[in-house]
């Protein structure tokens, strides 16, 4: 029976990493205060002018090299971001453009952090039927631009501050979002292969609408004009956040979908040899990972050097692990997520 696996990875993340310490330039907070409530040290942002495709080709380039492919090998796209370089259109076809994958179909997917386990069901029926036979799965965020500062240049550095009282005022009412999200992509080569027991095993996806204001950004089409100047005064271009109840919501919901997810395929959940989770707060993966009973040493992070980069912490770390060893063929994976809208789920994996 033909199955799926992971024939190449990279990543990327850019500019120099920001600490902890450098955001209490403009806005209240400070080292200790965000690592005991989120697990993070540091992470990175895209400079200006700078968006989620030219993340994604740089990832990509690397995932098509460690495969010894080319571009034209590929022959699907399917590109995961909730940051896109514009509106429309979407960042995938303005990837294929920058590596050269003339006419293939590139997709935007928008299920935010949880965007890859859905990639991973829709790869995996894309490669199974025949509609392509090499797919290209990136993840990729470029949250800079929601950040609630102005003063860059004294967050990284270069100015001495300190910034304007208001604006100081304005980033720490934030702060909760803000200390999170850092940028960076991730891509995967997805291919057909023949190797005995090599396949998703098992999926369990889900999404929740009635959470929806749980974690979401105000504007919208629902104005009209979509932007104006209310938009900018009212800040309600930067997302809002029910950290509470988004905590609850995934430390109750993943462990039942592991849990699910396992017994459908019919494995233990010693059996599993990685879960890999979606990166959005070490006190959410432990809290999951408890609940779950399994060792900490199977739940691989790296959240305190990235941050939570939403759609692009899966393959990111999965390229860590792949080009560190970690991770092998015949591996059997759990990977899961939750978020925004409210999506959540896993996926089974045997590489």
């Amino acid at each position: 029976m033909t199955g799926v696996t992971i024939t190449g990875s990279g990543h990327f993340l850019p500019g120099a990493p920001i600490p902890n310490a450098a955001l209490s330039r403009v806005m209240e907070t400070d080292h200790e205060w965000i690592l005991q409530r989120t697990g993070i040290e540091q992470r990175h942002f895209c400079p200006e002018g700078q968006g989620v495709s030219d993340l994604a080709l740089v990832a990509a380039e690397r995932a098509l090299e460690s495969a010894g492919c080319a571009a034209e090998d590929v022959d699907y796209i399917l590109f995961n971001t909730m940051t896109p370089d514009h509106v429309f259109p979407g960042s995938a076809p303005l990837l294929a453009r920058a590596l050269g994958c003339r006419g293939v179909p590139a997709l935007d997917l928008r299920t935010q952090c949880a965007a890859m386990i859905y990639s991973f069901q829709l790869a995996d029926s894309l490669l199974c039927c025949g509609a392509a036979r090499r797919i290209l799965v990136v993840g990729a965020e470029a949250h800079a631009g929601f950040m609630p500062w102005r003063d860059w240049d004294v967050l990284e550095g270069t100015a001495p501050g300190p910034v304007a009282p208001a604006d100081f005022e304005r980033a720490s009412r934030h702060r909760a979002l803000a200390i999170i999200f850092g940028d960076g992509a991730g891509a995967l080569l997805l291919e057909k292969t023949d190797a005995v027991g090599a396949k998703l095993l098992g999926v369990d996806l889900h999404s929740d609408g009635q959470f929806a204001e749980k974690l979401f950004i105000p504007a919208g089409f629902r104005s009209r004009p979509f932007v104006s100047q209310t938009t900018v005064e009212e800040d309600l271009w930067i997302p809002r956040m029910d950290g509470r109840d988004v905590f609850r919501q995934a430390v109750t919901l993943l462990p039942k979908s592991v849990k699910r997810v396992c017994q459908r395929a019919g494995v233990q959940l010693s059996d599993v040899d990685w879960f890999i989770a979606h990166q959005a707060n070490q006190r959410i993966n432990d809290a999951v990972r408890e609940r779950l009973g399994v060792p900490a040493e199977k739940v691989p992070s790296n959240i305190a050097r990235t941050g939570n980069t939403s759609a692009a912490t899966i393959p990111i770390l999965v390229d860590e692990m792949r080009r560190d060893g970690r991770l092998k063929s015949g591996q059997l994976v759990c990977f899961l997520a939750l978020g925004a809208g409210l999506h959540w789920g896993s996926i089974l994996w045997r590489l």
